[in-house]
């Protein structure tokens, strides 16, 4: 009996505004829930604006991980690539607005290619694997540490969410 061939690691890309508070909670999760798993790959995250480059997470986002046993994650901000659009299978967005800038940069990047060469990363809400589509993780940027705190519980369902998407998926 044949024996169907394992698909390659699925590589994912978070993205924010800014990339210290979301994107980095969700990555931060992800990597921890993932690490044994060998259909993830690539794990990255990024923002949608270069307000923050080379900046560490933000404090409350450094100090909910590891509340919740996350303490080896490290991650400089940076801003959305064009090759992002190559380089992952999947990109998340934390919010419509951050959507909405993905897909603006995911349109000039196929528009910009020669004979479609290379799939491109779909383009998704991270909150779409929560059980209620569209959801959004809200900027806990301006707010105390409850909301990094509830953040930190929509990047469990959400993982667990996509983990089973994958798990259906073949």
């Amino acid at each position: 009996m044949a024996t169907s061939p394992t698909p390659p690691p699925t590589s994912v890309l978070f993205v924010c505004l800014g990339n210290i508070c979301r994107s980095t909670l969700a990555e931060g999760v992800f990597r921890h829930l993932t690490s044994s798993n060998p259909r993830i790959g690539r794990i990255d995250s990024a923002g949608t604006s270069g307000y923050h480059i080379g900046a560490s997470p933000d404090a409350r986002t450094m100090r909910v991980l590891a509340a919740n046993g996350i303490r080896d994650y490290r991650h400089g901000a940076r801003k959305l690539e064009p090759a992002d659009f190559l380089g992952f299978d999947y990109i998340f967005a934390m919010d419509r607005m951050n959507l909405r800038d993905i897909q603006q940069v995911r349109r000039r990047v196929e528009a910009s290619r020669a004979n479609g060469e290379g799939a491109l990363a779909k383009v998704l809400m991270w909150g779409d694997f929560g059980g209620t589509e569209g959801e959004e993780v809200e900027d806990p940027y301006y707010g105390g540490i409850e909301g990094f705190e509830i953040a930190y519980q929509q990047m469990l369902k959400f993982t667990n969410g996509f983990l089973a998407f994958l798990d259906n998926q073949g």
